[in-house]
């Protein structure tokens, strides 16, 4: 089961549906219900492979066009990426439905979309880069950075560390899961700041259970980036990870509501059943733990820097690859969380790691690294109804890393 899902309610870490009488909850920065509508037109990313002559892709095309075709998903697309092939073979693409409805514009994986809580994994491999110049400490306290900040409610920021924050055991409650929030379109045009955040936050009942995803953790982060740094983490980020890599798709949007350059609609269903664009939003609201617009490609420099070892020593890479188990009505079955990074089995053998991400707006993202180094990056530009369609969504990611394994096209 795959990354997020949609309900009736909004809820910012999670949503959850019922089928044959269990539970099942699907991680995400924020969803929202979702009309399943528009056109189910094939296309390919300019310049990149899309036939089966590189040792069959034909699964994941199949995988795709069952989300646009048969859950009514607006547009998907996929990027994949292999280093243990050449040439043309070693990075191509498949795509099928709309990206912009207005214009019928087939979807592309060279589009800018915003990509949720991907934006975690950029502010966890900040905070381990910190730790590596010892200049933050993995279980050190909150309170030693930012004394006042986590006070009441039961909550006591002395017993919190950084090394919980980033791996969602701190028992923070999620702000988006606030009343305010069950009608996110109402507040898109809206600017947020942290600490207001936060604060809204502790006045929430304590979750239940030891781990709990909750975007609050990575905005107490981001604080703590400032107070370190003297910096803001979209700052950090821009300077440590952006510019250096060329991420030229990835850029914070601030209280630009707009998304510049060549992008993806995003569509979504509001309170009152009606279809709507929401590729407009202010994403104030998600700062360091979901706010970053970037693209396919530029997800895949990223998450091979992390993993090759370009972004972090050694030591660091394992800390954020040490997992524990992970809610099940709040992620996918199998999948565990470490620090900023989800692991989930693959059908193939082995487990891929990465993260995944979904706006309330209806841009959904995931990027993803199976055995071998063989990257996924996936872009939806609608959120998935149902769990049969979250289902095909993880399929896709599947298919995408699995594919051709079974010839010995990519070691396990």
């Amino acid at each position: 089961m795959p990354t997020f899902l949609s309900a009736s309610r909004l809820s910012a870490s999670h949503l959850s549906v019922s089928r044959n009488g269990r539970r099942f909850g699907l991680l995400a920065l924020v969803t929202a219900t979702v009309l399943a509508t528009g056109p189910a037109a094939s296309a390919r990313a300019p310049g990149e492979s899309s036939d089966s002559g590189c040792g069959g892709q034909d699964e994941t095309r199949r995988a795709l066009r069952l989300l646009t075709e048969h859950d009514g998903i607006t547009g998907a697309a996929v990027l994949v990426t292999d280093p243990a092939e050449d040439g043309r073979c070693g990075r191509w693409s498949e795509a099928a439905g709309t990206a912009d409805l207005r214009t019928g514009r087939p979807m592309d994986t060279g589009d800018r979309l915003r990509v949720g809580s991907v934006t975690k994994t950029f502010t966890a491999a900040l905070v381990l880069q910190l730790v590596a110049e010892q200049r933050l400490s993995l279980d050190e306290s909150v309170d030693r950075r930012l004394p006042r900040l986590i006070r009441g409610h039961g909550h006591d920021g002395s017993r919190i560390t950084v090394r919980q924050l980033l791996r969602h055991t701190s028992g923070l409650p999620d702000y988006l899961e606030s009343p305010e929030w069950e009608r996110p379109e109402q507040l898109r045009y809206r600017h947020f700041e942290p600490r207001d955040l936060v604060r809204r936050a502790l006045e929430l009942p304590r979750p239940e259970g030891t781990w709990h995803y909750a975007t609050t953790n990575y905005l107490v982060l981001g604080l703590l980036v400032r107070e370190v740094t003297g910096r803001t983490p979209e700052a950090e980020i821009d300077r440590r990870f952006i510019k250096p890599l060329g991420l030229h798709d990835t850029y914070w949007p601030g209280d630009d509501t707009r998304v510049h350059g060549p992008h993806s609609r995003s569509y979504f269903v509001d309170g009152d059943g009606r279809r709507v664009d929401g590729t407009d939003w202010n994403m104030t609201f998600a700062g360091a733990g979901g706010a970053l617009v970037s693209s396919p490609g530029d997800l895949t420099r990223f998450a091979t820097a992390l993993f090759d070892g370009r972004l972090l020593p050694a030591a660091q890479l394992a800390e954020m690859r040490r997992t524990v188990e992970a809610d099940p009505d709040r992620v996918w079955p199998g999948a565990r969380y470490g620090l900023g990074l989800i692991s989930t089995p693959l059908s193939c053998g082995g487990v891929w790691w990465g993260h995944a991400g979904t706006v309330p707006g209806g841009h959904r993202a995931l990027v993803a690294v199976g055995p071998g180094g063989r990257s996924a990056a996936v872009a939806l530009n609608q959120v998935p109804d149902s769990l049969e369609a979250e289902l095909d969504f993880l399929d896709v990611v599947d298919k995408s890393l699995c594919e051709g394994r079974s010839s010995g096209r990519t070691p396990a």
